[in-house]
């Protein structure tokens, strides 16, 4: 009995620890600007190189959209504030994985 609840125990801890290591999470502190790919994709920038693209999930951007983060280090979960509305990140992908 104590060797099954000890497997399931290690288990729950595996599946938890296995969805952390899935998120992707950047440090956006260096980037300065920003610019939209198409209406639902945006790409940040540190000067003149990539640092982030980040797809939305329910709403869309233009060149003209205000664009604020809410934090500083963004993960996959995470919301962007678009025109003053809460907007949910679909996708998020750092520049030195490549996009």
């Amino acid at each position: 009995m104590k060797r099954s609840i000890l497997i399931l125990s290690l288990f729950f801890v595996f599946l938890c620890c296995a969805d952390a290591a899935l998120s992707d999470c950047i440090d956006m502190s260096r980037a300065t600007t920003w610019a939209a790919q198409d209406s639902r994709t945006i790409i940040y920038y540190s000067q003149n190189a990539p640092v982030a693209k980040f797809v939305l999930q329910d709403c869309e951007v233009s060149g003209s959209s205000n664009i604020q983060l809410t934090k500083t280090y963004m993960c996959d979960e995470d919301n962007l504030i678009v025109d003053g509305q809460p907007c949910g990140l679909m996708s998020l992908t750092s520049a030195s994985t490549g996009f």
